[in-house]
């Protein structure tokens, strides 16, 4: 499973889910490319980022997007979706 995390420095909830983000990814062993949602505009055009951060965009094997996380979640809310889409 890959993720694109779309966050940007000034943004509150993405410094939080930054760290929680990083304990999951391990745990999972997802593989996660991050997007500054201020830097990299192809990127953000191309999966329609809203104005909503953190985005976490998450792949299959094969590429689909097989869901979106946006917004704040709590480690339960990220473990349950994950499972959910595994």
């Amino acid at each position: 499973m890959k993720v694109i995390k779309v966050t940007a420095v000034w943004c509150g909830a993405c410094l939080i889910m930054n760290k929680r983000w990083k304990d999951i990814s391990s745990r999972y062993n997802i593989e996660t490319e991050s997007v500054d949602v201020d830097i990299d505009e192809e990127v953000i055009e191309k999966y329609d980022i809203g104005e909503r951060l953190p985005v976490f965009i998450f792949f299959d094997d094969n590429g689909k997007e097989l869901g979106r996380l946006i917004g704040e979640k709590s480690t339960s809310q990220i473990e349950e979706f994950i499972e959910g889409i595994r």
